[in-house]
């Protein structure tokens, strides 16, 4: 790995041109609204993880078309009164895996809500997932996620995905041993795109901790790298010549760039600068174009996409110690 992207005196002013189509928060209202039609039908069933100091629920919940979602709810055992909730959104291709993989943050006295992201959690990863996503996509596509209904906002992968996103944050809210308003979002890669997501969409987020994100800044991502995930959409308008237009059509309904400048709870960033599969200018893009006042990242000059692993989770407990002190 080598330095690759630009220096961090300029990752830090980095603020490009957002490209968002006109009838963005329409779009947005229109798919949520659909969503809210049905009711979430939370199901917590109780499961013994023999888990001593922790209370484990198997839950699933109504996404995006009334589809299952399965996620875990992990919530201190013998907590007075309700406690804060970390919604956590899952790395690409992972799945939420086992309630044991999940104690962190029930250590520090809050619950986790582990939400499974549809159709994956299956191949080359240890944690297993147990959503299926059964909506197809229509369009030809490149192994993988990102290119599933590519040429059409309507039908995009992550249209569903997002959904599911903000009605996971409602879930958690709804819960009796949760504090409605102290639900945060979080996650890594893929899983800080989807937070970026919901803490643009969802009103009722308090705190969003987003670690080297995916989903962001589509345009300059397929230029200044050849990993995946972003590669998949390379290898899609390779063969599909001429579907430039709709391919970056759709990617802006769903660019973390334009969700970012809607978010306004606080906010807490990691950046790796030799990380070649999120590149360090598309999370600066991101973080700078986030809304809310209250926001840090903490950068990583020799990591690539690994970011800050179990030293950035210590910075996170202490930055949301410190602003839930503050309220």
């Amino acid at each position: 790995m080598a330095l690759f992207d630009l220096p961090l005196e300029e990752l830090r002013s980095y603020r490009p041109e957002r490209h968002e189509p006109d009838d963005f928060d329409a779009f947005w209202k229109r798919t949520l609204d659909e969503a809210a039609r049905s009711a979430p039908d939370a199901e917590f069933l109780p499961v013994d993880a023999a888990l001593t100091a922790v209370d484990v629920f198997d839950t699933t919940f109504s996404g995006w078309g009334g589809h299952p979602i399965s996620a875990w709810l992990v919530v201190p055992r013998g907590a007075e009164g309700p406690v804060p909730c970390v919604v956590q959104y899952i790395g690409y291709g992972g799945g939420r895996g086992l309630p044991h993989d999940h104690l962190v943050w029930a250590a520090t006295g809050r619950a986790v809500l582990v939400v499974d992201t549809r159709g994956q959690g299956a191949v080359g990863r240890n944690s297993a997932g147990s959503t299926p996503d059964p909506h197809g996509g229509g369009n030809p596509q490149a192994p993988g996620f990102m290119t599933r209904g590519i040429l059409d906002p309507e039908a995009y992968y992550y249209r569903r995905v997002f959904t599911d996103a903000v009605r996971a944050v409602d879930v958690a809210a709804a819960h009796p041993a949760v504090d409605a308003g102290r639900v945060y979002v979080a996650g890594g890669s893929q899983g800080g795109g989807i937070a970026t997501a919901a803490a643009g969409l969802h009103p009722g987020v308090a705190a969003a901790l987003i670690d080297v994100p995916f989903l962001s800044h589509f345009r300059r991502a397929l230029t200044l790298t050849d990993r995946d995930p972003y590669q998949e959409i390379v290898l899609f308008l390779a063969t599909q010549r001429g579907r430039d237009d709709d391919v970056f059509t759709t990617l802006s309904y769903f660019d973390g760039l334009n969700f970012a400048a809607r978010a306004t709870a606080p906010a807490l960033y990691s950046v790796a600068l030799m990380d070649q599969v999120c590149p360090p200018s598309t999370v600066f893009a991101s973080y700078n174009h986030w809304s809310g006042s209250t926001k840090d990242i903490s950068v990583y000059p020799w990591n690539g996409h690994e970011g800050g692993s179990a030293e950035h989770r210590a910075t996170q407990l202490r930055w949301l110690r410190d602003l839930e002190a503050q309220r």
